[in-house]
């Protein structure tokens, strides 16, 4: 019966199917990737559709469809293709805190580069198939392991949920300073009045002003900053869990 219900519930994922064959050569499942990769980072995931990529590419929806059936499963492939942007040190690594920030923060990196990456995983996990995102996470499994973790994949929960997290904010903000055509210390050098007014008479607010005033100054190392001093506290907290 059980084998029976596999054939009848084949696993939802465009790896889980063969490729199929084409009468237009230039037209294969890597452009068609590649370009959807190029739509997304300029324009977002609302302004993807299968018309359009197929316009970008001179190409029917029918003839796009042979390749990828729906948008879920172009997405799959975009994830797994910007995926493999993301390094993981080699497991046996002498310092396996200093690798698991080596593979965070080139995560961070890769989600910044790509802005709708860390959203698409928040959502759906890293539930996909794809040969990238497995031989990933395969990578952060080993790291932890050789670290002595005896169970790695809580480990590795722990620290993507907190990467994911912040890209996610972080990439929502840098959309947003774009779009504004300024560049982020300008953008927030325009904020600071309403920021002073909020903070006047909370106390609480006062180093939330004081960290807009210095991102004028350099908001790239402030951020940089922030998410260094998160990840050492989650690695903090994860040191305590290895066996003594």
């Amino acid at each position: 019966m059980a084998a029976k219900t596999t054939q009848q519930n084949p696993i939802p994922s465009v790896w889980a199917r063969p490729q199929p064959k084409t009468d237009q050569p230039a037209l294969s499942r890597n452009a068609i990737v590649r370009e959807a990769v190029a739509m997304l980072d300029a324009d977002g995931i609302e302004a993807l559709s299968m018309r359009k990529l197929g316009a970008r590419l001179n190409a029917g929806a029918t003839s796009l469809y042979r390749h990828v059936a729906t948008k879920d499963e172009l997405m799959e492939l975009a994830v797994d293709e910007v995926a493999a942007e993301i390094h993981v040190p080699p497991a046996d690594s002498p310092d396996w805190r200093a690798a698991v920030s080596e593979a965070a923060g080139s995560f961070r990196t890769t989600a910044l580069r790509h802005p709708w990456l860390s959203s698409v995983l928040g959502q759906a996990g890293l539930a996909y198939l794809g040969p990238n995102l497995m031989s990933f996470s395969e990578r952060l499994a080993a790291l932890f392991t050789a670290a002595g973790f005896l169970e790695p994949s809580n480990a590795i929960d722990t620290v993507l949920s907190y990467v994911i997290g912040m890209s996610t904010t972080e990439a929502a903000w840098l959309t947003t300073v774009a779009r504004s055509g300024e560049t982020e210390a300008d953008f927030i050098t325009r904020l600071l009045p309403a920021a002073q007014q909020a903070a006047a008479g909370h106390a609480h607010l006062a180093d939330d002003y004081a960290d807009a005033t210095a991102a004028t100054r350099d908001p790239v190392a402030l951020r940089e900053e922030k998410f260094a001093y998160g990840l050492e506290v989650v690695l903090d907290g994860l040191a305590l869990r290895l066996p003594r």
